[in-house]
């Protein structure tokens, strides 16, 4: 039952993830939308490391790369890159400070968005907008109360790998 109810609570952080991030922002806000699944995907694998790693940080891409309607796999790539980034440093992560945290989510959210654009760029041709870069500024801020409330409910439902 424990285990049904871990997963439980992983899948519903994750779908609340997926709404906050394709909910609409006022356009002048836009550049700098954190990104909210990743958020979840980066800190699930730091917290769960045996249970939730590459594969399912490949199928949120998956499922976000569905509802964006984007080229399919760009976003599941990118998150699988990440979740291993996360996976195989989750102890000297764990073992740092709220912002040294949000400062290494915040590299990644970087390298996740370079990732995405430079496949975008090779099958697509696309430029890079000005701005690109900017929802990692939103990431590092929104982290530390990503990390604080996910860890609440992980302690609160017990949560464990």
């Amino acid at each position: 039952m424990r285990g049904f109810v871990s997963l439980l609570i992983v899948i519903l952080t994750l779908l609340v993830a997926i709404v906050l991030q394709i909910l609409p922002v006022p356009e002048q806000f836009a550049n700098f939308r954190p990104d909210w699944l990743l958020a979840c995907v980066f800190y699930w694998c730091i917290a769960l490391p045996m249970r939730f790693n590459v594969l399912g940080a490949f199928v949120c891409g998956l499922v976000l790369d569905l509802l964006l309607g984007s080229t399919l796999g760009i976003r599941a790539l990118s998150f699988s890159l990440v979740g291993y980034i996360a996976a195989i440093n989750y102890v000297r992560i764990r073992n740092m400070s709220l912002w040294q945290q949000a400062i290494v989510f915040a590299l990644t959210c970087i390298a996740n968005k370079a990732v995405i654009f430079w496949i975008n760029y090779i099958v697509h041709g696309v430029q890079m907008p000005a701005g690109y870069f900017y929802s990692a500024i939103g990431s590092l801020i929104i982290w530390p109360w990503i990390y604080l409330l996910l860890r609440k409910l992980r302690r609160r439902f017990r949560v464990e790998a």
